[in-house]
């Protein structure tokens, strides 16, 4: 199958034929202020959230791991067959914990882009 488009510029944002462009209210990523930006932007049109998500992942899977390692060490400490169960069982844990804080993050940042896309977008006729 064989399509006939007229030959165009460069490629960019694409807007259903009629809408004119953008909404209004729209920046593109470059106008987007960075962390301190956003963090003192008081009129709230810019969420910080997505700034400091990678941030916060690291920081819980740094909190989940010592939280293991400390396990395992107070096992080994009780008993040697603790320290093992602690050791192989606990890891498995971890890993579901760490998911479960991967899924918390995702859902707060899919909010956020929910929130930033109907601000970005405005309401039908200028208001």
């Amino acid at each position: 199958m064989t399509y006939n488009l007229p030959p165009s510029g460069p490629p960019g944002p694409q807007y259903p034929e009629g809408t004119g462009g953008p909404p209004s209210g729209w920046q593109s990523q470059s106008h987007v202020p960075g962390f301190f930006g956003a963090l003192f932007d008081f009129s709230f049109n810019h969420f910080v959230t997505p700034l400091i998500i990678r941030v916060l992942y690291i920081l819980g899977l740094i909190g989940i791991a010592l939280y293991y390692l400390g396990f395992v060490v107070f096992g080994f400490l009780v008993s040697a067959v603790q320290g093992i169960l602690i050791l192989l069982f606990g890891l498995i844990i971890a890993f579901a914990f760490l998911a479960l804080w991967r899924v918390i993050l995702e859902f707060y940042l899919a909010v956020i882009r929910m929130s930033e896309d109907i601000h970005h977008r405005g309401l039908p006729g200028g208001r």
